[in-house]
């Protein structure tokens, strides 16, 4: 069985699920699903660092939301990114 594809917001790049960040946007804000334990609507990005400045760039997370989304998420990413 093949596993759908993800897109990521900010390059475009459709790849499976685990080449990819998932931030949620939950009541309190969007975060990003390290567990797959977030409910709410979801967005995908590359794990690295060119995309997540890109998506910072064109606020592609507050595009994907419709909904004005806290710049920390793109610091956070970059955290997560180097801790991997």
């Amino acid at each position: 069985m093949r596993e759908p594809e993800r897109t990521c917001v900010a390059c475009r790049l459709k790849s499976q699920k685990d080449d990819f960040f998932k931030v949620v946007l939950t009541p309190s804000g969007a975060e990003i699903e390290l567990l797959s334990k977030l409910n709410g609507r979801g967005a995908y990005i590359c794990k690295n660092a060119a995309c997540i400045e890109k998506a910072k760039k064109s606020r592609a997370f507050s595009r994907s939301f419709k909904v004005p989304v806290n710049e920390k998420i793109y610091e956070e990413l970059l955290n997560e990114l180097n801790e991997n």
